[in-house]
């Protein structure tokens, strides 16, 4: 069974509905996304406001939009990275740690509005899960390819008991997928959304100006991956990229 292809009605929604993209990307830039509005998007593509409603109904759908958009734009080039790293662990964490870094200096504003200070007012809703999930899955998987392969993230000497508690509603929803399993998932679990948390805590103080006249950052930020893949039990591999 063909699927049909669009018509010519579908294709110049989409065109528009692009359009108003890209507008409210260019306004995300300039006035942050507290300071998006549907009004100023509409001045940009020469469109009333009543016609930008009927692609978006409210602020908050654009908004929405735009977070799905830019999780999926960050989270399609991690997973081109660790595709394009061979089967090498090693490699496949360099590659996807540096990926993640590379598109968001690429893209500051969207960075700001995926990780900075949330938007007065504002509720991401479920859409945006799946989407936002697509990074820590590729690290995961690394992970997990790692412990495959003889890696053993273990508890340190005096943490604290309790990490499937702590990790309760990331560990369920790993495992409803598919992701883990077995009597390690909780402790594997742990440690790759520690080492999620700290890759995007560097890059957003390299974004927000906190490594000014502290770090090299090109050369921090390598240290800080190989760093996380001895803790996580395995050795980091440095190509050329």
């Amino acid at each position: 069974m063909t699927s049909r292809a669009p018509t010519a009605r579908q294709l110049a929604r989409e065109t528009v509905r692009a359009g108003i993209l890209a507008a409210a990307r260019a306004r995300l830039a300039q006035d942050g996304a507290a300071g998006l509005s549907l009004r100023a998007v509409a001045r940009d593509v020469g469109m009333v406001s009543s016609a930008v409603y009927r692609y978006f109904p409210s602020r908050d759908d654009l908004l929405t939009a735009l977070l799905v958009e830019a999780y999926d734009a960050l989270g399609a080039a991690v997973e081109e990275a660790d595709a394009a790293a061979g089967p090498e662990v090693g490699a496949r964490w360099v590659a996807a740690c540096r990926a993640i870094r590379r598109w968001s200096l690429a893209h500051p504003a969207q960075f700001a509005l995926l990780y900075g200070s949330p938007v007065p007012g504002y509720a991401a809703p479920q859409d945006t899960v799946v989407p936002a999930t697509r990074v820590v899955a590729v690290l995961l998987g690394v992970v997990l390819a790692a412990v495959a392969e003889g890696a053993a993230p273990a508890r340190p000497a005096g943490a604290p008991a309790g990490a499937e508690e702590a990790v309760a509603q990331a560990l369920a929803f790993a495992r409803a997928r598919g992701d883990v399993t077995g009597d390690d998932a909780p402790e594997v679990t742990v440690r790759t959304l520690m080492a999620w948390t700290t890759l995007f805590g560097a890059v957003s103080f390299e974004l927000f100006g906190h490594y000014v006249r502290v770090v090299e950052t090109d050369a921090f930020y390598d240290q800080l991956v190989a760093r996380l893949a001895g803790d996580l039990g395995f050795a980091a591999v440095f190509g050329a990229s």
